[in-house]
């Protein structure tokens, strides 16, 4: 039984050590560590590849797969702490045209649907209230979601969702939005509920 314990231990040790090791050394305002933090938001073999974007629009790497990373929350003069703090979001073509429109208050019009990454999560967001990103306070308890990894289906037709639940807690895909033209699809994915366990299915 100690020999297993002691095993489980030293497995635990090497998984935090490589989960360290990913996050470069230095600086959380430098372009390394920028492109490391959204580029992560998606899977290895999209963000590897993809465009990488900093906080004031500048191009810290340039991609070859149309996907472009960058953090959606501006960033703070010493650096984002953790990449879940700086929203950071891979997005496809599509999806990038819904956020564009989102950011000026417009009605997307997509020429088909988009698919963005957020695996490191999001700061927290009313579900039923568009522009209530990070403000918990001025929520209803009940309808407040902060987000761990998650894919998000931006629908060139927000009537395609019309069918779908806005219940956060049960695990599965989940409607953000609804009633607004920003509707979208929530997928959930491994960890979805770290940063709001009460949230998470019983």
């Amino acid at each position: 039984m100690l020999l297993r314990a002691t095993i489980l231990s030293f497995i635990g040790i090497l998984l935090s050590f490589n989960v360290i090791s990913a996050q470069p050394y230095g600086s959380h305002n430098s372009a390394k560590w920028q492109i490391w933090a959204y580029a992560s938001a998606a899977p290895d073999f999209i963000g590897d590849f993809a465009t990488v974007k900093g906080g004031n629009g500048e191009i810290l790497r340039e991609g070859t797969n149309g996907w472009i990373c960058l953090p959606f929350n501006p960033m703070p003069e010493k650096g984002f702490k953790t990449p879940h703090d700086g929203n950071p979001v891979c997005g496809d073509a599509a999806s990038l045209a819904w956020v564009d429109a989102y950011m000026n208050n417009t009605v997307p019009k997509l020429e088909s649907d988009g698919w963005m990454w957020m695996l490191h999560g999001d700061t927290g967001v009313d579900n039923f209230r568009a522009y209530s990103e990070g403000d918990r306070e001025g929520s209803n308890p009940i309808h407040y979601i902060e987000s761990g990894p998650h894919l998000m289906l931006l629908p060139r037709d927000p009537a395609s969702l019309d069918t779908q639940t806005t219940d956060f807690d049960t695990g599965a895909p989940y409607v953000m939005f609804k009633g607004t033209p920003y509707v979208h699809l929530m997928i959930p994915a491994e960890g979805y509920y770290d940063y709001q366990e009460e949230s998470e299915p019983k």
